[in-house]
């Protein structure tokens, strides 16, 4: 099912909940209840707790919305290394050069192929990126620089294939959803709670009132459906992509 249909579907089940409660009660109230007949008090509890999930919400997408840009970060940091270590190695005699970019190049192909949609799918990276990762750390490690030039290059490509396998490593632990369960506890809860909040009110069933109703429920849904989306960067809706991988190494893939 699209994504985009769970949210139009979840928006739309939001407001037909609060328009049935709202039928519901207007069917049961007695005749003398004056709904213009509400304690100051709850109107400013409602208010307040308002206010309060507002921030919470706000919170909670600015936080995931965070974490989606550290994982992109993460991305590209890594595809920086890799084609740093690509362009590095030209110093190195050809036969070393070219077995080195060859890893290179076999440990990118994974990632966009195989790997990126295990960590959709399944959310972790696989054994066998790990296993072509650390054959361009033994083809760089393993090297013995016969020159002064190629020895001033060996530091640098070593740090280029720490900065890789770090991000690779960070990448790894970012495939996970950001926010813990007792976290969605809360939202959920609390939306219940703003939303259950309008009948303390007691809104008639005027077209204004009911309508303002259904899209203020409408909205709690976009809301969380947004942080639900953004929760984990790899796998939902605008998620962090390998497109620095393929900008370094176009051929990647194919």
């Amino acid at each position: 099912m699209s994504e985009w249909l769970v949210l139009a579907l979840a928006m739309a089940a939001a407001a037909v909940v609060v328009l049935v409660v709202t039928f519901v009660r207007h069917r049961t109230v007695s005749e003398d209840d004056d709904p213009s007949d509400t304690p100051d008090v709850i109107e400013y509890m409602t208010m307040m707790i308002g206010v309060v999930y507002a921030i919470v919400l706000g919170l909670a997408i600015a936080g995931v919305w965070e974490a989606r840009g550290v994982a992109e970060d993460h991305v590209q940091t890594e595809a920086q290394a890799l084609h740093e270590i690509n362009e590095r190695v030209r110093v190195y005699p050809p036969d070393v050069r070219d077995r080195i970019r060859a890893d290179v190049d076999a440990y990118v192909d994974h990632v966009v192929t195989t790997e990126w949609k295990t960590m959709s799918e399944h959310g972790h990276v696989t054994g066998r990126g790990t296993e072509l990762l650390n054959r361009v750390r033994q083809d760089v490690t393993d090297y013995e620089p016969r020159t002064d030039f190629e020895a001033q290059a060996y530091q640098p490509l070593l740090d280029q294939v720490t900065a890789a396998d770090t991000a690779r490593t960070a990448r790894a632990d970012s495939t996970a959803p950001t926010m813990p369960g007792v976290v969605w506890f809360g939202l959920i809860t609390g939306a219940v709670v703003t939303v259950g909040l309008i009948f303390a009110l007691q809104i008639r069933r005027t077209p204004r009132e009911v309508i303002l109703a259904g899209l203020f429920a409408s909205l709690i849904a976009f809301l969380l459906f947004l942080i639900w989306d953004f929760d984990a960067p790899y796998s939902r809706g605008i998620t962090a992509t390998a497109d620095p991988f393929l900008a370094h190494f176009p051929g990647a893939g194919k």
